[in-house]
């Protein structure tokens, strides 16, 4: 099925997220065939996408960005999907390739799959590594600590991994996932459930996020990450195109006042790009939204005002510091940010 087929279906049929196919992990021991290597791997992403927007902070915050490049893929997909039509050429200046498809052809001739971001790219043989979103940043983490910055934060400390895990499942499937299955809904039962369950969710959160600054413990860890990447995109995207829209994210005081704090902590918002976010959702969701019409708001100023979350405490990176300054050429244009 050709991407615009697969783009002009959604809303026509139950979302279900599939599995990744390519689970292999680049580790420190190398046990699947990919050591962890300074240089070797490029990380393919979208800035529209949350699943890649999760490895793009984790990357700033642990400071990898020179050990493992970055390619980024233009917002609107064809019908071979992720394309590097931001590129010189059209193509990506590392790989030398001009769709993310490609990759996957080398690493499995005749993938019938679809095309995913992130993406790590083994740079040497041109093949795909992996494209398990959930599982590339707790390597990121964990298993990349030789290569990571001095300061870095621990994302995913031992002692709180069964309670981030706890946390993170239900965020999963009720908010992250639960906004694209009430996008995609082909009937108002299937919409109103899932609807229901990602505000639901959101008041739970709201409430655990009372009178703490993060979700587990006083620093940053992995469940923010993964909670931020789509509130960033709520108002945005979700509340309208997805139809999440009992509430926006800038109606409750403490969410709001949350993903501010994140937004203007280094490493989350200068990766964030609104001008991919909407144009993505808005133009290729085209079983959705026909048209392909873009909404001109919302007004993006309100991210850059006081939050006033550090009178909760925390330290956002515990005992470490900041990332530095974001490398040259990754820097968001103007068009996406506040």
């Amino acid at each position: 099925m050709s991407a615009e087929q697969g783009n002009a279906s959604y809303g026509h049929k139950e979302f279900k997220r599939s599995k990744s196919h390519f689970a292999d992990r680049v580790t420190a021991d190398g046990r699947d065939g990919w050591p962890v290597e300074a240089g070797r791997y490029r990380l393919v992403v979208s800035r529209a996408c949350p699943w890649a927007g999760r490895a793009l902070i984790a990357r700033r915050l642990l400071g990898l960005e020179g050990a493992v490049s970055l390619g980024i893929t233009d917002p609107i997909q064809d019908d071979r999907s992720w394309r590097f039509t931001l590129d010189r050429d059209d193509r990506d200046p590392v790989l030398g390739i001009r769709f993310l498809s490609e990759a996957y052809e080398a690493r499995e001739s005749g993938y019938p799959g679809g095309v995913s971001v992130p993406a790590l790219v083994d740079v040497p043989s041109g093949k795909l590594v992996t494209n398990d979103f959930q599982q590339i940043t707790l390597d990121f983490a964990t298993e990349w600590t030789t290569l990571h910055r001095e300061g870095a934060p621990d994302l995913y400390p031992e002692a709180l991994r069964d309670e981030i895990d706890t946390v993170m499942e239900g965020i999963y499937r009720d908010v992250n996932n639960g906004v694209y299955r009430s996008g995609f809904a082909p009937d108002q039962a299937t919409y109103e459930s899932a609807c229901s369950d990602v505000f639901r969710r959101l008041e739970l959160t709201a409430e655990r996020l009372s009178n703490r600054r993060y979700l587990v413990g006083d620093t940053l860890t992995e469940a923010d990450i993964r909670l931020f990447c789509t509130l960033v995109r709520f108002d945005a995207a979700y509340h309208g195109h997805f139809k999440c829209n009992l509430w926006k994210l800038s109606e409750d005081r403490v969410l709001w006042a949350y993903a501010r704090d994140l937004f203007q902590t280094p490493g989350f918002g200068d990766t964030i790009d609104f001008d991919h976010i909407k144009r993505h959702y808005y133009q290729v969701h085209t079983g959705i939204n026909p048209t392909g019409i873009v909404p001109l708001g919302p007004d993006l100023s309100g991210w850059l005002t006081p939050h006033h979350r550090e009178e909760l405490g925390g330290r956002p990176f515990g005992d470490g510091t900041p990332p530095g300054p974001v490398p040259a050429g990754e820097e968001v244009p103007t068009t996406g940010r506040p």
